[in-house]
């Protein structure tokens, strides 16, 4: 298990940044944390690391986005809005799994039973003050 603490949103898209650095094909990043913990700023530092040159954002009320001009694919996936992990059938999950790219997903606590066990897992919390960050990265 590794922890980082960061001390602004910087530090934290950083952090998703120096990840991006280790990811292959095939990679699955399950994310939890509260409301403005700063996942989707990880999410832009793994975005950064991984060369996308897109903007990045929240796919919120989409549940996924598409990135394919990195280095690989990154599929960003916001559980937030699901009513039930069925709802992943509708948009095909599983073929975005095994897409040849990364997958990221927010909120991965929606969807627990249907992400693969060899997970990367990422939790962020809150830290002493406004900006700071602990970030808790943990490898199957």
């Amino acid at each position: 298990m590794q922890r980082i603490v960061t001390r602004n949103e910087e530090g934290t898209i950083a952090a998703g940044e120096a990840l991006a650095a280790q990811l292959r094909s095939g990679d699955v990043v399950a994310l939890y944390g509260d409301l403005g913990t700063g996942k989707t700023r990880f999410v832009k530092g793994l975005s950064r690391g991984l060369g996308v040159r897109e903007h990045v954002t929240s796919p919120t009320f989409t549940i996924v986005n598409e990135h394919r001009d990195g280095r690989m694919p990154l599929f960003h996936f916001d559980c937030y809005r699901l009513r039930t992990p069925s709802e992943l059938d509708e948009i095909g999950f599983e073929e975005y799994l095994d897409g040849g790219g990364v997958c990221v997903v927010e909120w991965a606590e929606m969807i627990e039973g249907r992400l693969p066990a060899s997970r990367i897992n990422i939790r962020i919390t809150l830290g002493a003050d406004e900006q700071e960050r602990i970030i808790t990265i943990e490898r199957p």
